[in-house]
């Protein structure tokens, strides 16, 4: 579609010049690249302005009857303050010309007018106007995305727990703390029809909108598979040929799912590819759930998943986490790591602490290591203890 010709009003009480600028921009006016609307005087041109809110462009002398080039340029930004103007004056009129600048005029030509200058003032006057025209449309794009990014975050955060399952002799927390306005992360704890209490923690390859996507779409596929199969690797197998089945931007998600027996604290568990949770014992000593050996969900079809079981025994912490946790970097670029994660538990402010306190003391002592480096990957963290 062919766009709309640039309107530029010339202000100037000389009838010559109305004449002269018609035919000097005729082949411009011909092919739809302006349009020029003449004023005698200013309070000629605002009504003109006021009515045609298309105009672009004021081309002014300042010396004129009634009101003044100058006074105009005061009045234009009042009507609409994206309006450019040039100035006409005498090439030895510098102090009008000064007084004009600070003004507002965006530019100045001199008596006589040469009409090739006169033209390439026009272009750069238009020209930046469209660039400041793209910008402020960029800016509100930007305005209206980051709304709908702010909207997607509270959304997000609104689908993960907030309230945890109290079984008898058990308390359990967690939290996420995206990266960016939305994040790929997410934890899980679900009541199981048996009695058992799904745990689930994961992370979706990538960051930003196409992570939180493939987050949600993990999340629906895992509790609907969790609230309908037995076991932890059956569900990681339905989950799995679920998203590779229908995965054209080849995205996957790390998953560690675990199904808790409360009345004997067995911990039956399944991992894909994900960091091996962290087991504080209740002598204060750490170790690492084996691993499963299983793959990334979403790349491989039909890929079978194994599972291990473990007890967790009164007085145990499970810390089920992400990278974001072990990886964090601080300015020195070090990593976090697993080490300072068990030295966490070392704090004795920590005895006797419950679930949330210990969720809240790992989140606080990855942002004390990080201090000013800036935060590039989602954090989450999910505590499961027995209590002694």
């Amino acid at each position: 579609m062919a766009s709309l010709p640039r309107k530029i009003l010339v202000v100037d009480d000389e009838p010559d010049l109305e004449h002269l600028l018609r035919r000097r921009l005729r082949r411009d006016v011909r092919d739809g690249r302006y349009e020029l609307l003449f004023a005698r005087d200013g309070f000629e041109a605002l009504e003109q302005l006021k009515e045609d809110r298309d105009i672009e462009l004021v081309l002014s002398d300042i010396n004129m009857p009634g009101m003044t080039g100058l006074t105009l340029l005061e009045q234009i930004p009042q009507v609409d303050p994206h309006i450019r103007a040039v100035i006409v004056s005498a090439y030895d009129d510098m102090e009008n010309i000064r007084t004009a600048m600070n003004r507002g005029a965006f530019d100045f030509i001199t008596k006589p007018i040469n009409f090739g200058d006169l033209k390439i003032t026009i272009e750069k006057t238009l020209n930046h106007m469209q660039q400041m025209r793209e910008a402020l449309e960029a800016r509100d794009r930007l305005v209206t995305l980051q709304n709908e990014l702010d909207i997607a975050s509270r959304m997000q955060q609104s689908i993960l727990p907030r309230q945890f399952p109290s079984p008898p002799g058990y308390q359990m927390f967690g939290n996420m703390e995206p990266a960016r306005e939305v994040g790929g992360d997410f934890f899980d704890v679900t009541d199981l029809a048996d009695g058992r209490v799904g745990l689930t923690v994961a992370d979706v390859s990538g960051k930003g909108v196409p992570a939180a996507l493939f987050m949600m779409l993990s999340r629906a596929l895992l509790k609907s598979a969790a609230t309908l199969l037995p076991s932890p690797s059956e569900v990681l197998a339905a989950v799995n040929s679920a998203l590779e089945a229908d995965n054209a931007a080849a995205m996957f998600v790390t998953l560690f799912h675990a199904m808790l027996d409360p009345q004997t604290g067995t911990l039956q568990y399944a991992n894909g590819g994900h960091n091996p949770p962290l087991i504080i014992h209740a002598n204060g000593s750490p170790s690492l759930l084996p691993t499963t050996d299983g793959l990334v969900l979403g790349v491989v079809p039909g890929f079978s998943y194994g599972q291990l079981s473990v007890a967790l025994e009164p007085g145990d912490i499970a810390i089920l986490y992400t990278d974001g946790v072990t990886e964090a970097v601080n300015e020195a670029d070090e990593e976090f790591g697993l080490q300072r994660l068990e030295a966490v538990f070392a704090d004795q402010r920590l005895a006797g602490a419950g679930a949330q306190d210990i969720c809240n003391a790992i989140f606080d002592a990855v942002r004390r290591f990080a201090g000013e480096r800036p935060q590039f990957d989602d954090i989450t963290c999910l505590v499961v203890m027995r209590d002694g």
